[in-house]
């Protein structure tokens, strides 16, 4: 596989030259200055891959995450016409500079949410951990959503008062910001009434509607990427459940098998994230791989260790409860196929996801999830994977 690394642009206190010494060769990156709905010009796409190849490191700009959709599509209202159109435009844009492959996700408000970013790990190691009890008590008594307590067992929704009774100021603050955290690049930050009214805009809205908006976009811009060369994959939700009352889609087996089928083309593929898969608790990640293994564009390697009460932790890589030795060979089975048929690109991107903070990498000021020295242990143990499948099998790498 494509061994990368995810990078936020200039700005990210993780830089290239560290990508490069943890032995990444692609960048996964995005344009996160530009504002949803408008178009990547060929200028800005062009100056970010300067900016790449400038460091001197012979690192390529491999897959873009994320090309991000307007939540007007989402919720299925506005001028979608111009908003679709912009998009195909950045993708005639991408192409046209030689990208090929976009990661997008389609959750609704928010993207990856924990409600904990420095749970404590053996040694003095922190990690990201979403506590069910936590994000009950931001649900329903800090956000105070009718009907948010619904459905959680009577323990989860104790202890949700115990925290709220018992948390500071400064803690229900942290508890926002810890929320917002999952927003990556420049994006906007909510207090309570942001969040109260980004909520509202989707009031009524079932998984059904959200299934045909997302179906509405698909058959909207599919058939460009797939005319220019562009393979877009969608990641899966995180977690794999409704948050704030919201519907999530993209969560299970079946729901990547409903979506691969919307547009039934080779550009609407998917990408394999077995951090966000693995949250699930009935998900079968390595299997999920296999299924779905020819609509798999890219791969975010990562894993959790998930508590019976839907709380869960991210793990070391190879430590959690997905078997990534099965997951990696099960890839890797997959570029082997490729490669036979005689496919010119037939490595699979990968990238290490969502590290521990470990050594210097405590109390700095990178990305939430994403230190460099935490990814850097996640990639080479990955790595070590991936040498030895091949030399066990026989594949190339």
């Amino acid at each position: 596989m494509e061994q990368t690394w995810r990078w936020f642009g200039p700005g990210d206190a993780v830089t290239l030259d560290a990508a490069r010494q943890a032995g990444a060769t692609g960048i996964v990156t995005a344009l996160h200055h530009i504002p949803y709905g408008v178009v990547w010009s060929i200028e800005e796409i062009e100056k970010r891959k300067r900016e790449i190849a400038d460091a001197g490191h012979g690192l390529r700009w491999s897959v873009i995450e994320s090309l991000p959709i307007h939540e007007d599509v989402k919720i299925g209202e506005g001028d979608l016409e111009t908003i679709f159109e912009n998009y195909r435009q950045s993708l005639r844009n991408l192409a046209a500079c030689g990208l090929t492959t976009v990661c997008y996700n389609f959750m609704p408000v928010l993207d990856w949410t924990r409600t904990q970013l420095d749970a404590p790990v053996a040694g003095g190691a922190r990690a990201l951990r979403f506590n069910i009890h936590e994000y009950v008590a931001f649900d329903w008594l800090m956000l105070k959503r009718p009907g948010a307590e619904d459905g959680h067992a009577p323990d989860v929704l104790e202890r949700a008062r115990a925290w709220h009774a018992n948390a500071s100021e400064a803690e229900r603050a942290r508890l926002v910001s810890n929320i917002n955290a999952g927003l990556p690049g420049a994006y906007d930050r909510y207090d309570i009434e942001g969040f109260r009214r980004l909520i509202a805009r989707y009031a009524g809205m079932d998984a059904a509607t959200l299934r045909g908006n997302l179906a509405r976009f698909l058959e909207a811009v599919i058939p460009t990427a797939e005319a220019v060369g562009i393979n877009m994959c969608i990641h899966p939700d995180d977690p794999p459940r409704p948050l704030f009352g919201l519907p999530r889609i993209v969560s299970s087996e079946a729901d990547i098998a409903a979506i691969l089928a919307m547009v039934d083309s080779p550009a609407n593929g998917l990408t394999l994230c077995s951090g966000s898969l693995g949250a699930h608790p009935t998900n079968d990640v390595p299997a999920i791989a296999r299924r779905f293994a020819d609509r798999i564009w890219f791969a975010h390697l990562r894993n959790v260790r998930k508590d019976a009460d839907g709380s869960f932790m991210e793990a070391d890589h190879l430590g959690g409860d997905t078997d990534m030795v099965d997951l990696v060979a099960a890839l890797m089975d997959e570029e082997q196929r490729r490669r036979a048929a005689g496919w010119a690109n037939w490595r699979i991107p990968m990238r290490p996801d969502h590290g521990h903070e470990i050594l210097t990498d405590i109390g700095g000021k990178g990305h939430p999830g994403y230190p460099a020295i935490g990814r850097l242990r996640g990639l080479a143990e990955l790595r070590g994977v991936m040498k030895t499948l091949a030399q066990v099998r026989g594949y190339v790498e």
